[in-house]
């Protein structure tokens, strides 16, 4: 599951996965003429408690999660609510985040029930991965994006013919799997090595070896400049940027001056027949119309339809809806 990325991501995890570097003085494409594409809003994208994954409950800034065999509480700033769970069950969890609850600080866990090792056997919808146990909060995976996963896995077995993906700031590789088993030729993108290491082992433990994965380690602007440059094509884009971030060489990334250069680019290198864009954004301060609106831009004279709206998770306990981050998609 890419995550929940808190990233309120948040989905952010460690600092340096989610940092791209950009030039001083960020680009401004100029606007697209042409016929806005359809719109589509507010759509609201849940994940439902299942086997691999359950909110549990949530409220006074925490969140208690089921990933597979273990119960988690971490930081949750948006649960505003008061829990519905009793404390007791609370402290039945297996392990507490603890420390700063700043996105990127850095905290330690707490294991009230037994020690555990820094991974654990993990799975979505029948994919095998490892979860893991950050000192940014974060597990490895974000399980609101489930619902993207599922919607691309959809579209690249419609599509009928041979496609190509590009993940940006792909993290751990789970969106990468997903498109790689559902039969395309993936690209991932990110500019952590560590990311990209978890990411590799990820793809073995879902015995995926033989699937078509380029795993880059670089700064995911600069890459996008180069396949713009080198005439590289894709036929469907995910990117999931961080609010702020700085890059390997201490280049600094700003969502709201960056991500239009970086949404430009996305189209950019987009193959004649392309099938989607995905842009979701953790961590701002902004209605999802603010995306929205850059996207139909974007994207004016391709046709097609911009669906955007939030990702939630839906709560097992008390059935409330915990949003995680906005999202804005253009599909063909």
């Amino acid at each position: 599951m890419k995550p929940s990325r808190e990233r309120h991501r948040d989905k952010r995890p460690e600092a340096a996965h989610r940092q791209p570097a950009v030039a001083a003085a960020p680009l401004r494409p100029a606007r697209r003429e042409g016929a806005l594409p359809a719109e589509r809003l507010p759509l609201i994208l849940e994940v439902l408690p299942n086997e691999d994954y359950a909110l549990i409950d949530s409220g006074d800034g925490r969140k208690l999660e089921q990933y597979g065999p273990y119960r988690i509480v971490r930081p949750e700033g948006q649960a505003i609510w008061r829990p519905a769970l009793p404390e007791k069950d609370w402290h039945k969890a297996d392990a507490v985040f603890t420390g700063d609850t700043d996105e990127e600080g850095m905290g330690r866990w707490r294991f009230p029930q037994a020690p555990l090792g820094e991974t654990w056997p993990m799975t979505h919808d029948g994919l095998h991965y490892l979860g893991r146990f950050t000192s940014f909060r974060h597990v490895g995976v974000f399980p609101e994006q489930a619902t993207h996963w599922d919607h691309m896995a959809g579209l690249i077995a419609a599509a009928k013919r041979p496609v190509k993906v590009l993940n940006l700031f792909g993290y751990t590789g789970l969106a990468s799997l997903v498109a790689a088993r559902a039969g395309a030729e993936v690209t991932h993108v990110d500019a952590s090595k560590k990311a990209i290491g978890w990411a590799r082992e990820n793809q073995e433990v879902a015995r995926l070896t033989t699937r078509p994965i380029r795993w880059i380690c670089e700064d995911a602007m600069k890459f996008a400049e180069r396949e713009a440059r080198r005439g590289s094509r894709y036929d469907i884009v995910l990117f999931d940027p961080p609010a702020y971030g700085r890059g390997p060489k201490g280049e600094v990334w700003q969502l709201f001056e960056d991500l239009p250069a970086l949404t430009a680019l996305c189209r950019e290198i987009l193959t004649p027949k392309p099938i989607a864009v995905v842009l979701t954004a953790y961590s701002i301060r902004a209605s999802f119309f603010a995306i929205h609106a850059l996207m139909r831009d974007a994207f004016a004279g391709m046709g097609g339809t911009v669906e955007s709206g939030e990702l939630v998770i839906r709560e097992k306990t008390a059935g409330r809806a915990l949003s995680t981050s906005l999202f804005s998609r253009w599909v063909a």
